[in-house]
């Protein structure tokens, strides 16, 4: 690529602590695209592409963040001279559409010398993905992790000085590098990451081998972290963790998740705070007693429950029962009345049999979930899942899965329409995206609702009373 013809030096000398040490090769980096940039006239260009779940959404605000203090402007990804594929591998398919995105960008990049294409997330934890790249796609420039995000300052910096291709990844890690920049998609709420990685091992899931064993941030640094955000005017917190439930087991000093946002709570400015993803096997009673008695946490609980067959989750790996799953939604609703339930549920998962099927069915019917994330069953290469017999016949699953879809829209119309002509607080999220003199706000129990207004709403929490429901969402008035 030829960008750089010698390596950039700092006259100060490299500092040991990790996050100086990131901020020592931000700097650095900062210089290689000052000089790129007036050698071609005009600011540098990025744009991060996010594959994926909220975790890797929060990933690429990191990545933003870097990007803009490094001295790069945000542009749409076929004007940017910096593409960024964050990726997810939960299924087979997500690998294949980032291949077809690359193959659209090579002949891109043959024109514009000057350009660079980054590829991170879950993906490139997997080995012969790693292997691929080298031999089909050899014009990536830079390759990381899950592990190693905090070093992306420090890949450019190694990019720009070697004009090689660099690639980083770690089999693991239990380090946590903190307050590096980040740049927020909204300024009035914000994903605060409490904990990375995962020990379930659900059968199914790949996301241990890709995203390491669990570990938690320090308290204090996630309390500073959201007092910062409150600061800057955020009212609405969403923790984040594959299973924020087990929060602060790997801790020096353990901390449960419910003690954890009994201290949230008292942060000034914060409104709202909502969390994800729930495991049914960690959620306490303690957790429970704190979301009954707190003004704070959102009437709203994603709670997977993946089968309602209990042959079916002790085969993928989920150490509860439909017995237990459907004890602990009657201790949850009898504490916290009126709260929102979703889930997510897989159809057919190997040696699922049409019994089994209709305990999903029942479980559905019992709960009455608010709405529910349903998925077809895809092996994953790499997961024990994948190994098992009886793998279940497509048009079967499909057949199910229709199925299982009409059930949950006809209980979740009927389950959401309870508020109306009720008058709830709504946090204004942005201007709404089939009529621009309406605004779309979201509702404590994660319902959406569209009323007149204008941008000067966006990011306040106001009373607006629910005229009609639609099904999956309200249209409303601002209320008094």
């Amino acid at each position: 690529m030829n960008m750089m013809n010698q390596d950039i030096n700092l006259s100060d000398a490299l500092p040991e602590d990790e996050t100086s040490r990131q901020y020592y090769y931000i700097e650095k980096a900062r210089l290689y695209v000052q000089e790129l940039s007036s050698r071609i006239g005009r600011p540098l260009t990025f744009c991060v592409t996010t594959f994926g779940c909220q975790m890797n959404a929060r990933d690429s605000e990191k990545l933003r963040g870097i990007l803009r203090e490094i001295g790069y402007l945000e542009a749409e990804e076929d004007q940017a001279d910096f593409v960024i594929y964050n990726t997810c591998t939960v299924r087979e398919n997500a690998n294949t559409r980032v291949y077809g995105r690359l193959g659209q960008l090579k002949p891109r990049k043959k024109k514009n010398p000057h350009m660079m294409i980054g590829l991170c997330g879950c993906m490139m934890q997997e080995p012969e993905v790693i292997e691929k790249l080298k031999k089909s796609y050899p014009f990536v420039d830079i390759i990381f992790g899950t592990h190693n995000i905090f070093k992306f300052a420090e890949l450019i910096a190694e990019r720009f000085a070697t004009d090689k291709p660099v690639i980083d990844i770690w089999e693991g890690t239990d380090q946590i590098v903190e307050n590096l920049p980040n740049q927020r998609k909204y300024a009035f709420k914000s994903g605060v990451n409490i904990m990375f990685g995962c020990n379930n091992f659900c059968s199914y899931c790949i996301v241990p081998y890709v995203r390491g064993r669990e570990r938690s941030r320090e308290p204090q640094a996630i309390l500073d972290e959201i007092r910062r955000l409150a600061k800057d005017g955020v009212v609405e917190i969403m923790l984040l963790g594959q299973n924020v439930n087990s929060y602060g087991k790997t801790l020096d000093e353990p901390m449960t998740f419910a003690q954890l946002l009994t201290e949230i709570e008292k942060i000034e400015g914060i409104k709202r705070i909502r969390f994800m993803t729930s495991h049914p096997k960690d959620l306490s009673d303690e957790l429970i007693e704190v979301m009954s008695r707190s003004s704070k946490i959102c009437r709203h609980l994603h709670l997977p429950v993946q089968s309602g067959s209990s042959r079916v989750l002790k085969q993928m790996n989920r150490r509860y029962t439909k017995e237990q799953y459907l004890e602990l939604v009657e201790k949850i609703r009898k504490a916290v009345p009126g709260i929102s339930l979703t889930t997510d549920i897989i159809v057919g998962f190997p040696g699922e049999t049409e019994e089994d099927f209709q305990e999903t069915l029942d479980i559905v019917r019992k709960v009455r979930y608010d709405s529910a994330f349903t998925f077809i069953y895809s092996k994953r290469t790499g997961t024990p899942a994948a190994k098992m017999k009886d793998q279940v016949p497509e048009e079967i699953i499909k057949d199910r899965f229709q199925r299982l879809l009409t059930e949950v829209q006809n209980i979740a119309a009927e389950v959401c329409s309870v508020h109306e002509g009720t008058t709830q607080e709504v946090l204004v999220e942005s201007i709404c995206d089939h009529d621009p003199s309406m605004v779309t706000g979201r509702l404590s129990n994660n319902l959406l609702v569209h009323f007149h207004g204008d941008a000067s709403l966006i990011g306040k929490l106001l009373p607006v009373h629910l005229t009609e429901c639609k099904g999956f969402y309200y249209l409303g008035e601002p209320g008094m």
